[in-house]
């Protein structure tokens, strides 16, 4: 039986007791029939009405709040309840139903934005971004990945990744470079990353497609810019001075008579000529340096006795050792001590200038090892080109010393990094080699 039937037959057995008695008291009075069906009829008419208001008063409520429940459902949530009082228990239900509505509005609008801003975050970001389902079925793919696959998303989705030449990427290291060619792209080198996530409960898998290829081509062609300026500038230097003093001599040479100090004036100029074919051979042979740097061999090193041979290679100033923990790391000792020579000769040579000291000193985290130099030099005047090959603020200086040194340390996967001292003068070189 239904709810509402059942109210009103509630509703009507609550009122039928009290109709049958009032009805026996009239048959009882000696009424005429007419009279006493009339007054029947009559009475009976206002038990259905009363039967039915009681049945409306409840069930009009539950329709409400039915209504209003719906539409949460739905998402809209601007319908409220009227007449809400808090003095019965009707009222406070409304309520209750009303102050529901706000923060589920905000949240669903919030949800909304932040849809709106990962879509438009995945329309233009330059990754091709692939989402997989359980039976590796594409469920998701951006522009880039449009692109990438030189068709539309409506096309793309739901064919397996096989169909789509995305089958390597779903084995294998979650993290990795591989090379391979797509239908909208050329055979090149691209990063993968691959991750998984749940949605309705079911496992889904995340592919990240970066092209490395215009990246490395751009790199290049920016190392080749500066590998060309380099070149003409130190190639020009010397260049100049050979031209104008093979001019010079040619001129000796056509003078009649010749002058008694040819011979000496030739001589010179050939020396010097000499000498500059020597600097530049020399600029030749440490960039060849720089650029040949082999792999390091990775072999027990101890940094006590690393740093104790290198510091007893300097002779122009004595360098303190601040001993730190004994610790062992994999690396080359040749790569290694030829960094520290760097670094500590550049301190030296600092702390020449100014009548300071050098200081050598080691500390050990859970992953790498710290060793820092430390000068009481002038200091850095030019942070952004210390790095840069070549660059040297010495009067006889190659600028190789540096650039070699973070070579060596980021061939070992560690960095090395130079600052001003904090609070007093000097530099603080501090190379990282990982554990």
């Amino acid at each position: 039986m239904r709810f509402e039937r059942r109210i009103l037959l509630l509703a009507l057995a609550g009122g039928l007791p009290a109709l049958l008695v009032l009805q026996l008291i009239l048959w009882s009075q000696g009424f005429s029939a007419k009279a006493q069906w009339t007054s029947a009829l009559l009475l009976g008419g206002a038990w259905l009405a009363a039967g039915l208001a009681v049945r409306e008063r409840v069930v009009r409520p539950l329709q409400i709040l039915s209504n209003l429940l719906a539409a949460i459902r739905e998402g809209d949530y601007s319908i409220r309840a009227r007449g809400v009082t808090f003095d019965d228990a009707l009222g406070l239900a409304f309520a209750e139903v009303n102050a529901l509505s706000e923060p589920l509005r905000e949240q669903h609008l919030g949800a909304l934005e932040a849809t709106a801003i990962l879509r438009k975050v995945m329309a233009e970001i330059d990754v091709a971004v692939f989402a997989l389902d359980e039976q590796r079925k594409l469920r998701l793919v951006n522009r880039a990945g449009e692109r990438l696959l030189a068709q539309s998303a409506e096309r793309l989705v739901g064919r397996s990744a096989d169909g789509l030449g995305l089958e390597r990427c779903l084995t294998g290291e979650p993290r990795r470079v591989i090379e391979a060619a797509f239908p909208g792209a050329s055979v090149g080198r691209w990063e993968l990353r691959r991750s998984t996530f749940r949605q309705g409960g079911m496992p889904h898998q995340l592919i990240v497609l970066t092209d490395l290829s215009k990246t490395l081509r751009e790199e290049e062609r920016q190392v080749w810019q500066r590998l060309v300026r380099v070149l003409s500038h130190e190639i020009n230097n010397s260049l100049a001075p050979i031209k104008s003093i093979a001019g010079s001599l040619q001129g000796i040479l056509k003078r009649v008579p010749a002058p008694a100090d040819r011979d000496s004036d030739i001589a010179s100029g050939l020396r010097v000529i000499s000498g500059r074919a020597d600097a530049l051979n020399r600029f030749m042979a440490a960039y060849a340096r720089l650029a040949r740097l082999p792999r390091p061999r990775l072999e027990p090193l101890d940094v006590g006795d690393w740093v104790g041979r290198v510091v007893e290679l300097e002779k122009r100033l004595p360098v303190t050792v601040v001993e730190g923990p004994a610790v062992r790391i994999l690396a080359d000792g040749d790569q290694l001590d030829q960094a520290l020579i760097n670094l500590v000769g550049n301190g030296v040579d600092a702390a020449l200038e100014t009548g300071g000291d050098v200081s050598v000193s080691w500390t050990r985290s859970d992953r790498l090892v710290e060793v820092r130099v430390i000068d009481g030099g002038p200091g850095l005047t030019d942070t952004e080109n210390i790095f840069v090959p070549f660059f040297s603020t010495k009067l006889h200086g190659t600028g190789i010393g540096l650039a070699l040194s973070r070579q060596i340390a980021e061939a070992h996967e560690g960095s090395l990094v130079l600052e001003n001292r904090d609070g007093a003068r000097g530099c603080v070189a501090t190379l990282r080699i990982p554990l």
